[in-house]
């Protein structure tokens, strides 16, 4: 069993409505040391199989089919062995 951790970001050239409404809620609160924010997905998924490397291709389709649009938005996973 393994534990796929991954992480969607929008490109940086690609504008970000909820970061920007996070970063004027950060300054209202007095936190003005913060100078931007970009939003994005945190998702786990575990994944039944014994072999990383085939755990890594089967994320990378999920993240290109599904999990990620590719035209504004980058991706990263992390794949780990879990116990359960």
């Amino acid at each position: 069993m393994f534990l796929a951790k991954v992480y969607v970001t929008l490109k940086p050239t690609v504008n970000d409505p909820q970061g920007r409404t996070i970063l004027n809620g950060l300054q209202s609160l007095g936190f003005n040391l913060a100078t931007d924010v970009r939003a994005g997905k945190y998702l786990e998924i575990k994944v039944d199989g014994t072999d990383k490397a085939a755990m890594e291709t089967t994320v990378e389709e999920m993240c290109q089919k599904l999990l990620a649009n590719p035209v504004i938005e980058s991706y990263r996973y992390e794949v780990e062995e879990t116990s359960a």
